[in-house]
Formats: C-alpha cells, sequence, structure tokens
C-alpha cells in the first residue's frame, strides 16, 4: 500500500468538514498540477493519505483513506485533471507541524520539507511511520 499526503486550506476545506462527510467521504478535487495529478493517477483503493493543513496551521492533521481511484474532475472545464474520493480514517492525537517535521532529522527528505508547495504528494513507508508516531498513533 502506498501513502500520500493531502494538502488543504482549513478555511477551504477543514479535517473537521472531512470528518463530518463521514463514510461516504468526499472527492478530492481542484488540482491542477500535473505532477500532482500523476500522484492521483497513482493511487489505489485502501491507499491512506496524511490530511495535511496547509497555510492556516501548516500540520498534519488527520488520516485519510482512498475510497474511489482517479476519476474526471467536474470542476476542470479542459477535462485534463481528475480527483480520487476520500474518507477520513482518524485524527492524530497531537497535530505534527511542518516545523517539528523539518526539525526532525528523519524526515529532511520528505517532499513536504523540500517541495512544500505541491498540494499532493507521496509519503515514504519510514515517514509514514515516524509521522504517525509523532502524532502519537
Amino acid at each position: 500500500m502506498a501513502h500520500w499526503l493531502f494538502k488543504s486550506e482549513p478555511s477551504t476545506w477543514s479535517w473537521e468538514q472531512q470528518v463530518a462527510a463521514g463514510e461516504a467521504g468526499t472527492f478530492w478535487n481542484g488540482v491542477r498540477n500535473h505532477l500532482a495529478k500523476q500522484h492521483l493517477q497513482a493511487m489505489r483503493l485502501h491507499d491512506q493519505g496524511f490530511f495535511y493543513h496547509s497555510n492556516e496551521g501548516k500540520a498534519v492533521v488527520g488520516i485519510v483513506e482512498v475510497i474511489r481511484t482517479y476519476y474526471p474532475d467536474h470542476t476542470d472545464p479542459s477535462g485534463r485533471f481528475g480527483m480520487v474520493d476520500v474518507k477520513a480514517v482518524a485524527a492524530l492525537p497531537r497535530p505534527v507541524t511542518l516545523e517539528a517535521i523539518k526539525a526532525e532529522p528523519r524526515l529532511k527528505d520528505m517532499i513536504l520539507v523540500n517541495n512544500s508547495r505541491l498540494s499532493v504528494q507521496p509519503v515514504t513507508d519510514d515517514e509514514w511511520a515516524i509521522v504517525r508516531a509523532m502524532g502519537g498513533l
């Protein structure tokens, strides 16, 4: 199983809204970067990802699961981009801030540290385990 990181500004779509979507989950739309698109296309059912609050908070706050693989994004008039559906799995008991991630030497190569603007990004198995532990899971 692959692991991912999904970034969202809380004022646009928050962890609380993701949780409120329940088991049905919701689509992850609006991605307009070709590398992020490739990451969405690589996702498989039941892959899990970190839910990261960007700009406001700058922290991993929860875990989501892919419940529908890549399909066309209805908000893209060009038809070039797609989306996946995700549902909330668990909140992190302790949000893991970007500052804490940058301070952890074992995470120095994490894409979030080196390319913080990419909205959807892969997370290695080691990074996944370290951030989960930092968050109390």
